[in-house]
């Protein structure tokens, strides 16, 4: 074939699997009245600035990170804390009250269980719920205002034969994402009136929390804590599970036909009358989700923090901060894959900022964490050279060559504190004590998996950068030394890592050599410069097709390994035993399928569309539009751990540009 050919993926294949005649993203009154399908189901917003919404489809709240309004307080601490736990609706007609609210209580008991009055729930724009009370129906649709903390909740009568009161009831917590709240003393019960609301604060040190409607009110002071509220999804995690939760009154106004009203919770008090236009306003800026790539855009968005004039990106939702690694792993899928370049560049600036840092051994008071890992700045130079790749090799040399040369000299010098360069040209790192790798396990203080020496992933991206920077930098004194190490790299990992069985070690450390078939070995595959030739590269990818591949990503163990543990269930201790023992990963299937494009070609694009169905499944489970971290290693592969995790997405996003560029 001509190198001008252009394969275009048929994203319809994927796309319209879920979708109804009427959105992508809609669940029927059948599924929204049944709990045990409901609960699993969460939705993720954020304000792209750290702060987030997070609950059920139903909103009955299963996790303590669970909450209508979740910000971060940085003069309290580095952690999220949830202000708003949620906001329980209550239609009055006829002197017939209707609370619209759910609350899991001990003994299993659900309260108000205002879920049997929906009919309807979609989420392809904002999430919106329809209520059905005898001849009301309400339409209910939130949104959060992007870079700001408020929550903004739009309620429409939608249909009404008779006068209409609604009720709203707060509950707060004033606590952060990791603890809970009871019922105290020093929780201070004092409100003072806005414009069409009230703001109150409990606790010194917590900035006020405004609650305010578009239109007048009647606020009732009727302070109570509701007790004994649980949250299963911290109990099937074996932790604590029960909290209390203030609620200082109620708010009361009739609704008319048609009409709508507008909710705002925030830190800042807000001019009412202006509610509804910025609702409105904020509706428009929203991509639909109406497929699955742009369901993966609105999710790749949410990881965006921008935060004291710098610009990150969070691990994953709800519990993640940024982490260095999975930050320049995630980096090229969720902008350069979606042509968001100045958001690479953007967050570029901050990652060259922490770097720097780093490498010169200066103060850091960035918020990007885990920096030291040894393979962190492979993983930076890896992620400078999809730029070059996806933009240009000329514009990536002007703005981040100075940046490659200083990490690479680092390196070279043996500057790192973990990582130490042979005479063979491979890099050592000590794992012994400390988990240093992205399987980064531990129980008992100790890594489960004790990856150390030779890790084979270290040192393929060792290779890799080597290579890269040598032709990104063009002919200097630094560039003829790396091709020097380069050559003795290319020798040393062929004969070290690779076994007569035509896959690689996981890691060898003098005579101790780990034998496990693990994902890791993908990566000298996927690399654009790789020690390996094609024959080898395809011993790698058809082993890992046989032994490591599932529907969700490529599993952290082969089960024929010894330790096979593909479930990621019970208490903290018991899943720390089975995180990267056989649990499946989604973001390694990105670096799979550009191993798989680059060994079959042509004939590999629609073996990765079907597996792309796999993916596209989770849209409308776990968390809706988004990728969890892992999945269970067995059928049926079920999604665990945090619920919306940015490595994933990215390398799902990763893979569909792949498809959509590729040239044979």
């Amino acid at each position: 074939m001509s190198g001008s050919y252009r394969y275009v993926p048929n994203m319809d294949f994927f796309n319209n699997l879920n979708i109804t005649t009427m959105s992508y993203l809609r669940f029927d009154k059948t599924l929204m009245t049944n709990l045990e399908e409901t609960l699993p189901r969460e939705i993720l917003r954020t304000n792209r600035s750290g702060a987030y919404h997070c609950t059920t489809i139903v909103d009955c709240n299963t996790r303590k990170y669970h909450g209508l309004l979740v910000i971060p307080i940085p003069e309290l601490d580095d952690e999220n804390h949830v202000l708003l736990s949620s906001l329980d609706a209550t239609v009055i007609q006829h002197g017939a009250e209707f609370n619209l609210g759910l609350h899991k209580y001990q003994g299993d008991n659900f309260a108000p269980r205002g879920h049997k009055y929906i009919r309807e729930y979609e989420c392809e724009k904002v999430p919106t719920t329809w209520y059905r009370v005898g001849g009301v129906i309400l339409k209910k649709e939130t949104v959060f205002e992007h870079y700001e903390n408020r929550i903004l909740i739009r309620y429409t009568l939608v249909d009404a034969h008779s006068a209409t009161t609604l009720r709203f009831r707060p509950f707060l917590a004033f606590r952060s994402v990791r603890q809970y709240t009871h019922e105290n003393p020093t929780a201070s019960r004092e409100y003072q009136e806005v414009d069409n609301g009230i703001k109150t604060c409990m606790y010194a040190g917590y900035p006020d929390l405004y609650m305010q409607f578009n239109k007048k009110n009647e606020f009732v002071f009727q302070p109570d804590w509701y007790r004994g509220m649980e949250y299963p999804k911290e109990q099937e995690r074996g932790y604590d599970f029960n909290e209390d939760l203030y609620v200082p009154g109620y708010f009361e106004m009739e609704i008319k036909k048609g009409e709508s009203i507008v909710f705002a919770a925030g830190v800042k008090e807000v001019k009412t009358r202006g509610l509804k236009k910025t609702f409105e306003d904020e509706m428009e800026e929203r991509t639909p989700r109406d497929n699955f790539k742009h369901c993966l855009i609105n999710a790749a968005h949410q990881f965006t923090n921008r935060s004291e004039g710098e610009a990150y990106i969070l691990a994953g939702y709800p519990w993640f901060k940024c982490r260095a690694r999975d930050m320049f792993i995630s980096l090229p899928g969720l902008t350069l894959a979606i042509d968001e370049k100045a958001k690479y560049e953007e967050m570029m600036t901050t990652a060259s900022k922490a770097i720097r840092h780093f490498i010169n051994d200066e103060p850091n008071n960035l918020k990007v964490y885990e920096m030291e890992h040894p393979d962190v700045l492979l993983w930076a130079v890896w992620c400078i050279q999809q730029y070059a790749k996806m933009v240009s090799k000329e514009e990536c040399r002007e703005k981040y060559g100075a940046l490659v040369e200083e990490i690479m000299e680092y390196l070279r010098r043996e500057n790192h504190p973990n990582l130490f360069l042979h005479s063979n040209g491979l890099l050592y790192t000590n794992g012994h004590d400390r988990a240093v790798t992205w399987m980064n396990s531990t129980a008992n203080g100790r890594p489960v998996i004790p990856r150390t020496g030779y890790v084979v992933e270290i040192n393929a991206l060792w290779y890799n950068a080597l290579c890269f920077a040598a032709d990104l930098l063009g002919e200097n004194t630094l560039t003829e030394a790396l091709k020097d190490i380069a050559e003795k790299t290319a020798v040393s990992f062929v004969d070290t890592f690779l076994n007569e069985h035509g896959y690689l070690l996981d890691y060898v450390d003098g005579h101790m050599m780990d034998w496990s078939v693990r994902p890791n070995m993908i990566f000298a595959a996927a690399f654009d410069y790789s020690p390996l030739n094609t024959r080898q590269k395809k011993g790698i990818v058809d082993i890992c097709s046989k032994e490591l591949l599932t529907p969700k990503g490529l599993r952290s163990l082969s089960p024929k390994s010894g330790g096979y543990n593909p479930n990621y269930v019970g208490p903290q201790h018991q899943r720390d035993y089975a995180y990267h023992q056989g649990t499946a990963w989604p973001w390694l299937a990105g670096f799979y399928f550009e191993a798989y494009l680059k060994i079959y070609k042509m004939s590999a694009l629609g073996f990765i569309e079907r597996h792309l169905i796999g993916f596209e499944d989770e849209m409308t489970s776990h968390c809706i539009g988004s990728i969890p971290e892992v999945f269970d290693g067995n059928p049926p592969f079920k999604g665990r751990g945090a619920v919306s995790f940015a490595m994933n997405v990215a390398e799902i996003q990763r893979t569909l540009y792949l498809l959509s560029k590729y040239n044979y």
